[in-house]
């Protein structure tokens, strides 16, 4: 049995078709493949043109931070960061040995107040024992001028 057809005069066998459909799908396949990998093509070149274009900034922004880098390190170079940790040793030392002066600074005066208080109390005291001096000086006196 022999499948055929006809289209605009030409007749066409069922052979024809058996042998073109897997060559024209081949070829239709090759086509597919040719204008995907183009396309691809054409990404990666749009994007490494982008990257070209953005590398400018980049070189201008990374010559910034090298700048500012630079410029901090300096700044710790010139502050002495790495000894600063010797220093705050010592000023803590520093500061338990004020601690230590107050606390002696504190009880010294505690002792100048009772000591002032008590010189207070004598200076009153004083005030009447020179008081009475006076009076048995005054009465000694008197007597000698009128003795009985």
């Amino acid at each position: 049995m022999d499948v055929g057809f006809s289209i605009g005069g030409y007749n066409i066998k069922g052979w024809m078709i058996a042998v073109a459909l897997p060559v024209l799908s081949s070829v239709a396949g090759g086509v597919w493949w040719s204008y995907d990998t183009l396309q691809r093509f054409y990404g990666v070149e749009a994007g490494i043109s982008a990257v070209a274009e953005n590398s400018a900034s980049f070189n201008a922004k990374a010559s910034e931070l090298t700048s500012r880098i630079q410029t901090l390190e300096q700044a710790v170079q010139d502050n002495d960061v790495r000894g600063l940790n010797t220093k705050l040793a010592q000023l803590s030392t520093n500061m338990q040995q004020i601690l230590e002066q107050q606390k002696v600074l504190l009880d010294l005066r505690s002792q100048v107040d009772k000591a002032t208080t008590i010189t207070d109390g004598l200076g009153d005291t004083l005030d009447t024992l020179q008081t009475e001096v006076d009076d048995i000086w005054k009465a000694y006196d008197s007597l000698v001028d009128n003795p009985l």
